[in-house]
């Protein structure tokens, strides 16, 4: 199908300093949670990038020193040429399809803990280290600023013989040259400190040695936080990041316009932010600059990508989730193909991963991160080696990505849904605030099957077990999901307790359901995530009034990992919500709940005129324990978890069935032993 003349725009190759982008999709520097421990997987990440379109590619964070290391959470580096050896197979596997490799150089300053190398942490001015408690960070003095400057210098170097096209001057997300540029962080009263322009200076003499080591032949990028989100006592967008900008416009090849000092404001997940939020920082930097500018806003969407360009907001389009749920959008754009986008929604799985110091992985993606370890790719799987059929019992997430998968695979299949409706639990989940870019997970699978005739879809079929042995299908997926418990067994609670089950007693399914609910609602949250803080807002803009209690310290404790949780404590305490800490239910007389202080086992009564259970779920396994023809269960029917693992356990099957067991082993990257050295001597020791 040839592409849409309106999306030509996008194609346009684009002038960075002495390079060239082939297109205008740029693929943002983002952690993958892979870092210098697995260059294998790293490569053939960004390789799938260039491959799928994406005319720039980024490595994530890449640190320029010993002093910036931030174990145990995975980075790269460039302390050496064996770095640098490493980096090369990146750019190589970038450079094979064509597109520019960058590379973020990175100091971590008062965020990086050292635990690794156990180096001085270092900052523009001696205060507590931002996550290493009780360590504080060394205020440097000008040979460390030289020092710095120097090491900037060397890996810039080391970064153009690697191959790297983009390199860039890390000015963002509160890391070292951005916290001498903020007044919050920077109390110098030297040269480097005090007025704008001093606080300034270390940027522009970054700027300028690194243009002066490899603008030959290399772009110098910046990316630059140009509101970090603290009001008057920070820098603003309308204030001093204006200022910036307008005394360095000219000096980079291109401006990378970032958002906040932390990155949860960069990534904002869809529940709290739109397609292209940040256009009005992005539309600032252009104004002042005759410099390329990009920015990122999840786009998915190619008539936004076409509207920010046309409208002068930015010349690339920036993407770093987008580009992780589907690394081929550029080329299903030029291919005519963009209804086949597999859109991100917004749910930071993405991010969770490389705050729990894990590889990559992503919802809308199940082959996002398993690249190389698996041999997966996004848009190829191998084709089937039978003619069987396969029916699939149960249309959520995990059953429509099975289906999806086999389908594409070329086996006859046959997708039976209980409900009138394909999505199982993505379809409860999206309908909550700001959840609704979620139902996306299904609208692109079901929009998949519609298109294959070897796979057949029946709704309001609900099987039993003789009509599933009846069907005879050759084999049989069970995806029937999951349930929430009632018995406030969760995450703090191993054990089920006291619960007198009455009309008043809910759990999400009931709400799901259409339980109508009135006077003081009550939420046990055990389970953390966004199911308790969500069904509050829910509730909270119905006017009722909410009352929240979990054992955590915090409300949807686990949502710090999605970058989420203090926006939703922000916003539920705003609206009125009362939070109960560090309280564990004991049982359930009536309509109160009893808890106990988890620390100082005082014990607590709670009236309610509704209770909402929020612990933990158990799969819907009656069916597959009916079957005796060796069914295979998936998904939430197997362990509940995420969406994101319902997805992949649904993929995985498909990847796996009739496949030899033999070629299924994973590869591990495994590190280098060297060559040992020889037995430490000891001294003779005299003796009396």
């Amino acid at each position: 199908m040839p592409r849409n003349p309106r999306y030509d725009i996008l194609f346009e190759p684009l002038r960075i300093g002495p390079v060239t982008a082939p297109n205008r999709f740029y693929q943002t520097p983002h952690a993958t949670g892979m870092g210098n421990m697995k260059p294998n997987s790293s490569a053939a990440l960004r390789a799938t990038k260039a491959e799928g379109g994406w005319g720039v590619v980024c490595t994530e964070y890449c640190s320029i020193h010993p002093s910036s290391d931030e174990t145990p959470y995975a980075y790269l580096s460039l302390w050496d040429d064996e770095d640098m050896q490493q980096l090369e197979i990146t750019c190589a596997a970038i450079h094979r399809h064509g597109s520019l490799a960058g590379i973020e150089l990175w100091h971590g300053g008062r965020h990086s803990n050292n635990r690794g190398t156990r180096e001085v942490s270092l900052a523009p001015t001696a205060v507590s280290a931002k996550h290493a408690n009780p360590a504080q960070v060394k205020g440097m003095e000008l040979e460390d600023i030289t020092a710095f400057r120097s090491w900037h210098r060397d890996a810039a170097l080391r970064a153009q013989q690697a191959g790297f096209d983009i390199i860039y001057v890390y000015a963002g997300h509160d890391y070292l040259p951005f916290q001498f540029l903020s007044p919050v962080s920077n109390q110098r009263q030297d040269e480097y400190g005090g007025s704008l322009e001093n606080r300034c200076r270390l940027l522009r003499e970054l700027i300028e040695d690194t243009r002066a080591a490899v603008g030959e032949h290399c772009a110098v990028a910046v990316r630059l936080a140009i509101d970090e989100l603290h009001g008057a006592d920070g820098i603003e967008a309308a204030g001093e990041g204006r200022q910036i900008v307008e005394m360095l416009a000219e000096l980079p090849d291109l401006w990378d316009i970032a958002l906040g000092g932390r990155l949860g404001n960069d990534s904002c997940s869809s529940r709290f932010s739109a397609q292209g939020y940040q256009e009005q920082y992005a539309a600032i930097v252009k104004s002042l600059t005759s410099k390329p500018v990009v920015s990122v806003g999840r786009f998915t969407s190619p008539d936004t990508m076409v509207s920010q360009i046309r409208r002068g907001v930015q010349d690339f389009i920036g993407a770093a989730r987008p580009s992780i749920a589907d690394p081929f959008l550029p080329n299903k754009i030029a291919a005519g193909r963009e209804d086949e986008i597999r859109e991100c929604i917004g749910c930071n799985i993405c991010r969770s991963a490389n705050n729990e110091a894990s590889p990559l992985r992503c919802t809308q993606n199940p082959t996002m991160g398993e690249e190389w370890r698996r041999g997966w790719h996004p848009e190829i799987i191998n084709p089937a080696k039978s003619e069987a059929s396969i029916l699939v019992v149960g249309g959520g997430p995990a059953g429509l990505e099975a289906a999806s998968s086999l389908g594409r695979r070329g086996y006859q299949v046959t997708l039976a849904e209980a409900s009138a409706q394909l999505g199982g639990r993505v379809v409860d989940e999206a309908s909550l605030p700001g959840l609704q870019n979620w139902i996306r997970v299904r609208d692109y699978r079901a929009y998949l099957l519609s298109q294959m005739s070897n796979v057949e879809v029946f709704l309001d079929n609900r099987l039993t077990a003789p009509d599933i042995v009846a069907f005879g299908a050759d084999a049989v997926v069970v995806a029937e999901g999951s349930h929430w418990r009632r018995d406030g067994q969760g995450l703090n609670l191993q054990h089920p307790v006291t619960i007198e089950q009455s009309e008043c007693i809910h759990t999400p399914d009931d709400i799901f359901a259409g339980a109508k609910l009135s006077g003081r609602v009550l939420i046990y949250d055990d389970e953390h995530y966004v199911m308790g803080g969500a069904l509050a807002e829910k509730f909270l803009a119905a006017g009722l009034e909410v009352t929240y209690l979990t054992p955590q310290a915090m409300i949807s404790s686990w949502t710090v990992m999605t970058d989420e949780q203090d926006f939703i404590q922000s916003k539920l305490l705003g609206m009125g919500i009362e939070a109960v800490f560090t309280q564990l239910i004991d049982h359930v007389d009536g309509q109160e709940l009893h808890t106990r202080h988890i620390y100082s086992n005082n014990k607590y009564r709670h009236a309610f005129d509704h209770l909402v259970l929020v612990t933990g779920r158990s799969a819907n396994s009656d069916l597959f324990a009916e079957l005796d023809i060796g069914a295979t269960r998936i998904g939430d029917c197997l362990v509940p978890s995420s969406i994101a693992d319902a997805v992949y356990s649904g993929h995985k099957f498909a990847r796996e069935f009739d496949e030899d067991p033999a070629t299924l082993l994973c590869r591990r990257e495994r590190a280098v032993l060297q060559q040992a050295l020889p037995p430490r001597q000891n001294p003779s020791r005299s003796h009396p």
